[in-house]
């Protein structure tokens, strides 16, 4: 059976963020197990780009794939009063227009989609779809019980109280992220004692308490023990950062970059001793429902994972491997750490399911063989 798969996201490439990396990743391992990926994407931003030796050169792959940006005449990115009102109307505009030029009951090809509006306007025209759902919302909530009963339509939710919140679905697994094992390895020669925080350091326009943990360096433990080094973020929250930093004297022992290539990051990771999962509870998402891309890649390059105690932390895979912290607390913080040293190293087969290659095949069963069930 040729495996042939549309790939049709309202994210827009190349960018700095999660979402987009994870989609590029994905599409690199459908294709390395025999699938032929088309992306279809919108050129929303300056930046946007389908040319595929500017994202090969942006996310560090090899691989080849059929990529379309297609034309976004519409007002999220341009008005910057009420975005979100503007999202919506650009996103749904832009996804009816799209599948009624491009895909206009077409019932037998296989789409895959994060996009709500996609899912919807293919699955009610009797198009096979895919629909990856990474995190809840009102929309989403509406989409899903319009679509969720129908015999064409499947779900991969990222993690398992996902699953459990949207009961009303026929045809779902639970596929948490994974990491990119070409661009990742362990390094035996590690900085002892070194923490590192991998990701932007704010999500949804707030922050993840990166400035709290490192308030705590005014402990004697931590300051003359540990070294954290955050990676990622804007410009902006970089200075941020480092100015708090300076004002606690603090340098010497915490270090924080912007965004870095994705090479240079795959460096940083293998020679760091653990990992920091942080986010605050204040956002659905952040508390129930993540399933975070710096986890896997943390726990393939060697760390030793440590996690604010969140209920979405507790569904990961290999969980057993994390010490947990409670929220705001310094002294449980601390205790994490010591107790993350007792760590025993992954074996290769939980090496191996926490890759992007056991993802992809995944996918592949259910995608186009499973019939379908948990």
């Amino acid at each position: 059976m040729t495996k042939n798969l549309n790939y049709v996201t309202y994210q827009t490439f190349p960018a700095q963020t999660a979402n987009s990396l994870q989609t590029i990743s994905n599409i690199k391992y459908l294709i390395k197990n025999g699938v032929t990926v088309n992306l279809y994407f919108p050129l929303r931003e300056k930046q946007s780009s389908a040319d595929i030796k500017s994202l090969q050169d942006f996310y560090k792959f090899t691989e080849t794939f059929n990529s379309f940006g297609v034309k976004h005449p519409y007002p999220h990115g341009k008005i910057k009063f009420i975005q979100k009102l503007w999202f919506h109307i650009s996103h749904i505009l832009w996804s009816k227009k799209l599948i009624k030029t491009s895909f206009k009951n077409d019932r037998d090809s296989y789409f895959f989609t994060r996009s709500d509006w996609i899912a919807y306007f293919l699955a009610n025209q009797g198009s096979k779809v895919i629909f990856e759902c990474h995190q809840t919302s009102k929309v989403r909530n509406f989409v899903i019980k319009k679509i969720g009963m129908l015999e064409n339509v499947k779900f991969i939710f990222l993690n398992e109280n996902l699953y459990k919140n949207y009961k009303e679905v026929n045809q779902s697994i639970v596929l948490h992220n994974a990491a990119d094992s070409d661009l990742l390895s362990i390094n035996s020669n590690k900085k002892e004692n070194s923490i590192v925080f991998l990701g932007n350091t704010h999500r949804f326009n707030q922050s993840r308490g990166i400035g709290q943990i490192i308030s705590w360096w005014s402990d004697t433990e931590l300051r003359e023990n540990y070294t954290l080094e955050i990676i990622g973020g804007s410009t902006k929250d970089c200075v941020n950062l480092k100015n708090e930093i300076h004002e606690l004297k603090l340098s010497n022992i915490i270090k924080a970059s912007p965004w870095v290539d994705r090479k240079i990051a795959a460096k940083k990771l293998s020679e760091a001793t653990f990992g920091l999962l942080i986010n605050t509870p204040d956002n659905d998402h952040s508390y129930l429902y993540t399933s975070p891309l710096k986890y896997f890649e943390y726990l393939y390059c060697g760390l030793s994972v440590i996690a604010v105690d969140f209920p979405s932390h507790r569904t990961l895979p290999i969980n057993e491997k994390v010490s947990f912290f409670e929220n705001g607390n310094k002294e449980s913080f601390i205790n994490s750490l010591n107790n993350a040293k007792k760590n025993i190293p992954l074996s290769k087969d939980q090496l191996y399911i926490t890759s992007l290659d056991y993802r992809a095949k995944k996918l592949i069963e259910f995608i186009f063989s499973t019939p379908g069930g948990i």
